[in-house]
Order: C-alpha cells, then sequence, then structure tokens
C-alpha cells in the first residue's frame, strides 16, 4: 500500500523551496499538502496576501500534490489525527525558538503510530529572498495595509457565533525601532503562537517622545512624520489616535491624508475644547461636545472618504466624565447611525465592571459594530473576558513609552554614578541582537 506523505504550506508564493520540499515528499508516497488557514498564519506569521481558496488552488496545481487539506490551526495534532500519515516532511530550521515545542509535540504524535518526521534542508536561494521581499513590500503599500484592519475584523466577527481570532490586539509604537519590535515578536505557549495584528499610534506616547504635553500640541504633519517612520519598516494595519479632532474642516482634512498614508482607521474623541488625558478625568476641566455637534464630525469625515476601507471609530468619554452608563448608550447608538465604524468605551476604574456593563447593554441591541476597549486601568482583565462581553479590539495604549523612560532613566543615573558604562552593560541588549531587527535590502 502507497505510503501517505503530509506536507504543510503557509505561503502566498511558491518558490524553489517550496517544490523542493514537494519533490522530497514525492519520493516517499501519495503528497497529501496542508494549506493553513488564514487565522492560523496571521497567528504566527503575516496576514495573507491571497485569499484562502487562491492559496489552496496555488498549493493545489503544483505536480506531485494529489490531494490539499485545511490545517486550521499551527499545531498538527488535530490534522495528524485525522489523516494519520507515515511520514510528516518539513524544512529543518524548527529546531529553536517558537516552534520548538510545534515540532516536539509533532514528533511525540507521530511516534503514537510509527508515522516518521523527515526533515529537508533549508533551501537558500536568490528567487526565495526576492519573494518575501516582494511579498513584504506588497504588504507595506496603502492600499494592501488600509484595509487589512476590516479583514482582521472579518475573522473577529460576528459575536453571535465563535470567531476565528478572540480579539484583534493592538500595541503602541511610536517610532520605526518600537515599530518593528511590535511587528517581529512572536511567543508560543501551550503550542499555540500569539503576536500582536495591529499598532496603535497614541497622541501621547507621540507627544511625550518628542518633549510636549498631551494637549493636541503636536501638530498632525509631526504625527504624520512618525508614522511614515513605521510604515517603512512593518506591515501591520495602524490605528491612529485622533485626539478631539478639532475642527470639522480640519479633522476631513486630516481624514482624507490618513486615508492616502494607509493607515486603517482614527479614533476620536467626543470632547471638545483643549484636549486633556482621559485618565485625568473629572479632576480636570474636559467637556464632553453635544451630541448632535459630534454626529455631524462622524459624518462629515465619512463622506470624504474614497474607499471603504478606512475606519472612523468614535471614542465616547462618558465613563470617563462620570456621565453614566445610559448617556454612554445613547452616544453610543448616535455616533453608530451617523457613520461610526466602530465604538470605543473608556474607563478609569481600576476593575472592568462599567466597561462589563456597557458592552453587554450595546450588544442586546447592536451585534455587529465592532466594540474596542482600552485596559490601562483596569488591566486585571484578560483578553478573553473582553471578547466574552463582545469587545472585538484591544488596545494596549502606552506600555512601551512607560517602560522605556525608567529603563533609559535608570542607563543615565547609572552611568553617572559609575563614571563609565561596564556596570550597565550586563542589562544592555548586545548591539547584534538589536541589528537583526534591521532588515538589509
Amino acid at each position: 500500500m502507497e505510503k501517505i506523505v503530509y506536507a504543510c504550506f503557509s505561503t502566498d508564493i511558491i518558490h524553489e523551496g517550496h517544490l523542493n520540499i514537494i519533490r522530497e515528499a514525492k519520493k516517499l508516497g501519495r503528497v497529501i499538502a496542508g494549506v493553513m488557514s488564514d487565522a492560523a498564519m496571521i497567528s504566527y506569521y503575516r496576514f495573507p496576501t491571497k485569499t484562502f481558496s487562491e492559496r489552496r488552488e496555488m498549493i493545489a496545481t503544483i505536480e506531485g500534490v494529489s490531494e490539499t487539506v485545511v490545517q486550521e490551526e499551527v499545531s498538527y495534532s488535530k490534522v495528524i489525527e485525522k489523516i494519520r500519515p507515515d511520514f510528516v516532511i518539513h524544512g529543518d530550521r524548527w529546531n529553536t525558538g517558537p516552534w520548538y515545542n510545534i515540532r516536539k509535540e509533532l514528533i511525540d504524535l507521530l511516534e503514537t503510530y510509527g508515522g516518521k518526521l523527515v526533515e529537508v534542508p533549508y533551501t537558500i536561494s536568490q528567487e526565495a529572498i526576492k519573494s518575501d521581499r516582494r511579498i513584504i513590500a506588497k504588504l507595506m503599500m496603502p492600499e494592501f495595509r488600509r484595509k487589512r484592519l476590516r479583514q482582521l475584523l472579518n475573522l473577529v466577527m460576528p459575536v453571535s457565533s465563535t470567531p476565528f481570532l478572540p480579539v484583534i490586539k493592538a500595541m503602541e509604537v511610536h517610532s520605526g525601532l518600537t515599530g518593528l519590535i511590535v511587528e517581529k515578536t512572536i511567543v508560543e505557549k501551550d503550542n499555540r503562537f500569539y503576536q500582536f495584528d495591529a499598532m496603535w499610534i497614541s497622541s501621547l506616547c507621540d507627544s511625550l517622545n518628542k518633549g510636549k504635553p498631551d494637549i493636541e500640541l503636536v501638530d498632525m504633519t509631526s504625527r504624520f512624520r512618525t508614522i511614515e517612520d513605521i510604515m517603512e519598516v512593518t506591515t501591520k494595519p495602524i490605528i491612529m489616535d485622533g485626539d478631539t479632532g478639532g475642527l470639522i474642516e480640519h479633522f476631513v482634512y486630516n481624514v482624507r491624508t490618513m486615508e492616502r498614508l494607509g493607515i486603517s482607521a482614527v479614533i476620536v474623541e467626543d470632547k471638545m475644547g483643549l484636549k486633556r488625558n482621559s485618565l485625568l478625568g473629572n479632576e480636570v476641566e474636559q467637556t464632553q461636545a453635544p451630541i448632535q455637534d459630534f454626529c455631524k464630525k462622524i459624518n462629515a469625515a465619512k463622506n470624504v472618504l474614497l474607499t471603504d476601507d478606512f475606519m472612523i471609530i468614535a471614542r465616547i468619554e462618558s465613563l470617563i466624565l462620570e456621565k453614566g452608563l445610559n448617556d454612554a448608550l445613547i452616544r453610543a447608538f448616535a455616533y453608530v447611525e451617523a457613520g461610526a465604524d466602530a465604538i470605543m468605551i473608556h474607563s478609569r476604574k481600576k476593575v472592568p465592571d462599567e466597561i462589563f456593563a456597557f458592552c453587554d447593554a450595546f450588544r442586546l441591541q447592536n451585534k455587529i459594530t465592532p466594540l474596542v476597549a482600552v485596559p490601562t486601568t483596569f488591566n486585571e482583565v484578560t483578553e478573553d473576558e473582553l471578547a466574552a462581553h463582545g469587545v472585538n479590539i484591544v488596545i494596549y495604549a502606552n506600555q512601551l513609552t512607560r517602560i522605556a523612560f525608567p529603563a533609559m532613566q535608570h542607563v543615565v543615573e547609572n552611568i553617572l554614578m559609575s563614571h563609565r558604562a561596564k556596570e550597565i552593560d550586563s542589562e544592555l541588549m548586545p548591539i547584534k541582537e538589536v541589528l537583526t531587527l534591521i532588515d538589509e535590502f
């Protein structure tokens, strides 16, 4: 009886390395090719540039592939139990790092019935390198990056059924370097991979990194330069903090610029006057905009957009300003009616109770509009808990900036005390590791 050989693919393009895997697999028996699902690819790799159907058709047409199946997870466990191949074939570059435990689990599964893992030396070729760079360059282009947040939401929504992903995770970045850290960091836990899905450009963090107060003092031209630095070296979708948006006439102009740059969404808060950080609450004077005025701002911004990709996310400050749940809900439904693509609800309480109450009440009437939460003060809440109450996007809004300041201050104080840099050296990241973050073209 002919042996069964299984090989899984998570790629948008076929190059010599993939063909070599198939050639080696054919020598062992009948080849069944697994095609990684979109959700699985996104969890550890990057967003596919082709649809799942296109990727499956691409794999199916390779000479030597007799059948294709879907691999829904990064873990091989379910697909191995289903087809019980005699051999699994894979490249040999997964013995360390996040892939180590996936490989070990696979070997253990195969041993239970006498299956075998065959590892093929990694193919290094200029064609493969160029192919990979072309995909990355494509993902960086505005027309592809801009729509990616909506594509991710399609994997999270609707809340009434089991989503492909629990929530979209966004992390604050404020420079090209922090963008690279978020872009490239992947962790493995319990045979699942985790990474951030999107990037958040905070006005607070952008202002702090320029040494300015968070009062909308840093103009949009300067903020767009920060974003362009990040976009030049990353591929993930970007959500921008739009503060109050300012005057309607200014907001619509800036929205057009954001859309053209390839930003996926702007979050605009329903306050007016001098912008003060929301977490100060009523400790400082903050004025919430009349509902009708804020609806006009949302509607005006929607009317100038040239694509359906860009999202206007309305941020509600009612709980921050202690105006209560009912005021927050009235505003949320009005903003959705005015054209808001998603709603962000904010709180400065230490527990998420009022966030949960809002989300539960909102979901009773609206099950399709995405909800956004920012667990800065109520940071004990988990993503799964937020998802259970209907939250779709979770933003970690300022953690990279908040860790950077004390770390840098510690370094300068230590050098001043020691009159040299040796004492701090063991705490520093080696230069060679820093350089591995940077791709050379």
